[in-house]
């Protein structure tokens, strides 16, 4: 039996112990549905081997090879991943467009007697949706940008609105990017599977309750935002940290200690600013690396580079913006700055600018 999804909840609410991508890896590896497990039916090689032979050879000698790759897979999950589902297991399966791979798979798991399923239309019916969700929709409820020179702290206080209850968008977690140069935190989803994460925490807001995001460029390290969202980015109003340089400078040595502990990487990324500074200011931050004065290293990485930067940017913006001072960013100083944060954007959503 196949199953239309019409919402991207649609399937939360249908509780399948299991969702199996049969696709091929590297098929899954580019974007799947979030908490399916892969279970490929034709591997990266037999899928393009079937292919060719489908378009080179003949439909029929590939169908036929395609049953006996399939077959021979299926026998493996059955004997491995699967070897342990009990008689009650309800599975939804799911392939690139709900075809044969799906179908056959499914066929074999229903033989054995358990209530199986497919999505119609397979990953693309699902990739409609998500497209939908970022694409065609504008974004449900009011959206409020958290805005502040870089080392502001802006990612960790929207942790703590997060843990306030406050709608947020953390599109460098979803992105698992810092959004700088120097903020790369190991390998980037796909643009695809980025999209379907936004998919998801758009599809859950609450269209009657604020939504605030962090101030981000229209990329967050190779990322793209869809036009809807950066579009309400740009017109929405804005609370903006203002932040000693020094405290920012210890903020960041703190915040970015992976990137300091590893002296080569660091270098790398500090020489990546050649074509916008001269030789000699290179070489000193080079040399503030080496010498782990990693503080030095931030307050002149900001002074002469970000903060020019991100006044530029500004100066181009023409939307309310309320500013919150603050001395530090310990611990406390952030829990403080949160509540005040959240108070300000109680009152944007309102309609009062503190």
């Amino acid at each position: 039996m196949a199953v239309t999804l019409r919402s991207l909840s649609d399937l939360a609410a249908m509780g399948f112990d299991d969702i199996i991508d049969v696709r091929a890896p590297a098929e899954y590896a580019e974007d799947h549905v979030p908490g399916a497990i892969s279970l490929p039916v034709l591997d990266d090689t037999e899928r393009a081997r079937v292919g060719t032979i489908y378009s080179q050879e003949s439909p029929f000698a590939a169908r036929k090879l395609g049953a006996a790759l399939v077959a021979r897979n299926a026998a493996k999950h059955l004997e491995g991943a699967l070897a342990d589902r009990p008689g009650g297991w309800r599975p939804l399966v799911y392939c690139w467009r709900g075809g044969q791979r799906s179908g056959s798979f499914a066929s074999i798991l229903s033989q054995i007697g358990w209530r199986v399923e497919v999505i119609a239309g397979g990953y693309k019916a699902w990739r409609a949706l998500v497209i939908e969700a970022v694409y065609d929709r504008p974004v449900a409820g009011p959206v409020v940008v958290l805005d502040g020179n870089t080392g502001s702290a802006k990612t960790e206080l929207l942790a703590l609105l997060a843990a306030q209850g406050m709608q947020v968008l953390d599109l460098e977690g979803m992105a698992n990017h810092r959004g700088s140069l120097f903020g790369a935190m190991g390998p980037q989803p796909s643009q695809r599977a980025f999209e379907t994460r936004l998919a998801h925490a758009l599809d859950a807001l609450d269209p009657g309750r604020p939504v605030v995001v962090e101030a981000e460029s229209s990329k967050v390290g190779d990322c793209r935002l869809p036009p809807q969202l950066w579009k309400a980015m740009v017109a929405a109003p804005r609370v903006t940290l203002q932040v000693p340089r020094a405290a920012r400078a210890a903020y960041l040595a703190r915040a970015y200690g992976d990137l300091t502990e590893d002296g080569a990487r660091l270098a790398e990324v500090v020489g990546k600013l050649r074509p916008a500074h001269s030789a000699e200011v290179i070489e000193g931050w080079l040399a503030l690396a080496d010498a782990g004065a990693f503080a030095d290293l931030a307050e002149g990485l900001m002074q002469h580079h970000y903060d020019p930067r991100y006044e530029k940017h500004r100066s181009r913006m023409n939307c309310p913006v309320v500013e919150l001072e603050a001395v530090g960013l310990r611990e406390a100083d952030l829990l403080a700055l949160a509540d005040r944060v959240a108070k300000a954007v109680a009152q944007i959503s309102h309609g009062e600018m503190p």
